[in-house]
C-alpha cells in the first residue's frame, strides 16, 4: 500500500549465444584435464569452424554479388553496364531479399512487430520530440512485392516501406541533474491537473492510460525475476521530484542490443536507381527507437506545447476582455498579465528549441557512436556473425553430449543453457533443434529409436570431418617456412666466415689496366612501374 507502481516491461530470451567464441572454447578446455584430449578437442573446434565456413561460402558470395547491383554508391552504374531488363532486375532484387531474410534468421535477428514497437515507444527517455517518417521519400514497392510472394506473420504496419530487425537486449543508464527536464515535468503535472479539473483532458485523451504495457510487479514469480526477463524503466516522469529536484538522479531504459534497418528511397528514375540501404545500429534505447527511423521529418511542436500556447492565449484574452469591461480598467494590470503570458509562451518556445537541439545532438551521436556500419560492411558483419553462431552451437552441443555420453533433446537443451548461465552468467534460449541438425549433417551424432542422442568419439569425429583445405594450406605454409629456414641455416654453416676475407686482395693479371677496373655504380633509387601490375590472390 502506498508504493508507486513500477514501470516494468517483459522481454523474451534470445537464441543468440552472447559469448565470444574463443572464450567459450577456453572455458570448455579448462574442464578437459588430459592434454592429448584437449589438443584433439581444439582440432575438432578448428575443423568445425572451417567446415561451417565452407557451407556458407557460396551463399555469401551470391549475396554480395547480388547486393553489388543495389548498393547506393555504384549499384545504378553496374545495372546500367549489365543492360538488364526491368524483369531481370526484379528477379535479382527478390533473390537478394530472400538471401537477406535467411541470413537475418540465421543470425537470430527478428522482425520488430507492432506490439514490440508500441511497448518500446510507450515511454520517453532522452528524446522528447514527436518524430515521424517522411513516407513520401521511401519506396513502397520493394517490400510489397517481396511479402506478396513470401508472407510473414506479425509484420508491422510500416512493413511495405521499411523493415526493422532487432536482436538482443541490454540496459542503458544515465546519471545527471536533469534540472530542466524536472521543471518541465512539474509544469506538465500542473497542466495535467488543470486539464483534469476542467474536463479538457477527457475530451482530448478519452480514457487512454499513459502506459498500458506495464507489467504488474506482483504477478512476477521469483523464477522469472531471477531469469532476467523483466526490466524496470526508471524515468523522470515517474519520480518523486519533491526530494529529487536538486539531486542527481539515474534513469534506466532497456535497449535493443542490435538494430538493422532496411529500406529504399523513393526515386523518379524507375529502372536504374534500385538502391537498397542497410544500416546497422547498436545499443539503441527502446524509448528512443525513433532515432533509427529512415528519412525523418524535422520535428515540430508537441501537442502539449500547442495546448500551452492555445490555453495561455485564451486565458490572456479572457483576462484582458474582463479587465477592459471594468469601469476603471488598470492598464498596468493588463500589461502585467500580457507580459506574464507572453513570457510563458516565449519560455515554451525556447524549451522546444532546446529540445530540438538535443534531438539533433542525439541524432548526430547515433550516427557516429551508435551506427556500426552500413551497406556491404553490414552484410559482411552478418556473414561472419552467422558462422560464429553456428560454430558455437555445434561445439557446445557436441561437448555436452561428449561429457554426458547420451542425452534426450530436452535435457541437452537444459544442460547447455545451465552451462552458459553458470559459467558466464548469461541467459540464452539455446536453439537445440538447429544444433542437432548441424551435428547430424556433420555425421558425428546418432539418434536411437527412443529419441536419445549419442555423440561419436572425439577422435572419430575428427576423422569423420576430415582434413580441411585450410589445414592443408597451413601445413604447406609451415613446411615452406621451415624449409626456407633450414636452407638459410645450411648456407650460413657452409659460407666462409668474415675472418676468411679479412686482408684478402684480389690478384691483378699482368695485362690488366686501370681502365679494366669495374666502374662505380651511382647510388640511385630503384624504381618499379606498378601501373600495369595486377594483384593475384589465388592460392
Amino acid at each position: 500500500m502506498g508504493k508507486k507502481k513500477k514501470d516494468i516491461i517483459k522481454l523474451e530470451r534470445e537464441s543468440v549465444i552472447p559469448i565470444l567464441k574463443h572464450k567459450l572454447i577456453d572455458a570448455l578446455c579448462n574442464y578437459i584435464e588430459d592434454k592429448s584430449v584437449k589438443l584433439e578437442f581444439l582440432k575438432f573446434c578448428q575443423r568445425v569452424e572451417y567446415t561451417v565456413r565452407a557451407w556458407y561460402l557460396l551463399q555469401f558470395e551470391d549475396l554480395m554479388q547480388l547486393y553489388a547491383f543495389f548498393e547506393p554508391v555504384y549499384g545504378a552504374r553496374k545495372l546500367e553496364e549489365q543492360n538488364l531488363t526491368p524483369e531481370q532486375i526484379d528477379v535479382y532484387e527478390q533473390n537478394f531479399l530472400s538471401y537477406l531474410f535467411q541470413i537475418m534468421e540465421k543470425s537470430n535477428f527478428k522482425v520488430a512487430t507492432d506490439d514490440e514497437i508500441d511497448v518500446a515507444l510507450s515511454a520517453q527517455y532522452r528524446l522528447n520530440l514527436p518524430i515521424v517518417v517522411d513516407e513520401s521519400k521511401i519506396d513502397s514497392k520493394l517490400f510489397t512485392s517481396y511479402f506478396a510472394k513470401n508472407p510473414l506473420d506479425n509484420l508491422p504496419h510500416f512493413a511495405d516501406k521499411y523493415i526493422i530487425f532487432r536482436r538482443g537486449f541490454g540496459i542503458d543508464h544515465n546519471t545527471a541533474y536533469y534540472f530542466q527536464a524536472k521543471v518541465n515535468i512539474i509544469i506538465a503535472r500542473i497542466w495535467r491537473i488543470l486539464l483534469t479539473v476542467t474536463g479538457i483532458r477527457w475530451l482530448i485523451y478519452g480514457n487512454k492510460h499513459s502506459n498500458t504495457h506495464a507489467v504488474d510487479p506482483d504477478s512476477i514469480s521469483s523464477d522469472e525475476e531471477q531469469d532476467g526477463l523483466y526490466i524496470e524503466r526508471i524515468r523522470i516522469e515517474k519520480m518523486k521530484l519533491r526530494s529529487n529536484l536538486i539531486r542527481k538522479v539515474t534513469i534506466q531504459e532497456p535497449t535493443f542490443d542490435r538494430i538493422i534497418v532496411v529500406y529504399r528511397q523513393a526515386s523518379k528514375k524507375k529502372d536504374l536507381e534500385r538502391n537498397i540501404f542497410v544500416k546497422h545500429f547498436k545499443h539503441i534505447p527502446m524509448a528512443d527507437l525513433e532515432i533509427v527511423l529512415p528519412e525523418k521529418k524535422n520535428p515540430g511542436l508537441t501537442p502539449m506545447d500547442w495546448l500551452k500556447f492555445i490555453v495561455s492565449a485564451a486565458i490572456g484574452l479572457v483576462t484582458v476582455i474582463s479587465s477592459l469591461s471594468l469601469p476603471k480598467a488598470d492598464i498596468r494590470v493588463i500589461f502585467a498579465i500580457l507580459t506574464t503570458l507572453g513570457g510563458y509562451c516565449v519560455k515554451t518556445y525556447f524549451t522546444f528549441q532546446q529540445n530540438l537541439v538535443s534531438y539533433q545532438s542525439l541524432i548526430t551521436q547515433s550516427v557516429y557512436d551508435k551506427q556500426l556500419d552500413s551497406g556491404r560492411g553490414t552484410l559482411l558483419h552478418l556473414c561472419d556473425d552467422v558462422i560464429q553462431q553456428e560454430v558455437k552451437e555445434v561445439i557446445l552441443s557436441f561437448y555436452i553430449l561428449m561429457v554426458q555420453g547420451k542425452s534426450a533433446k530436452q535435457n541437452l537443451d537444459m544442460q547447455i543453457e545451465k552451462f552458459i548461465k553458470d559459467e558466464f552468467n548469461e541467459k540464452c534460449n539455446f536453439d537445440v533443434d538447429d544444433a542437432l541438425i548441424k551435428l547430424g549433417k556433420l555425421g558425428i551424432v546418432a539418434q536411437d529409436k527412443e529419441g536419445i542422442y549419442t555423440a561419436v568419439d572425439l577422435r572419430k569425429a575428427n576423422e569423420i570431418i576430415g582434413t580441411t583445405t585450410e589445414e592443408v594450406v597451413l601445413k604447406a605454409k609451415h613446411s615452406s617456412e621451415t624449409l626456407g629456414t633450414d636452407m638459410v641455416k645450411k648456407h650460413m654453416e657452409t659460407a666462409p666466415s668474415l675472418e676468411h676475407w679479412q686482408g684478402y686482395v684480389p690478384k691483378r693479371s699482368n695485362n690488366e689496366t686501370d681502365a679494366d677496373k669495374p666502374s662505380v655504380v651511382e647510388d640511385k633509387p630503384f624504381a618499379v612501374d606498378l601501373s600495369s601490375f595486377t594483384p593475384n590472390f589465388k592460392m
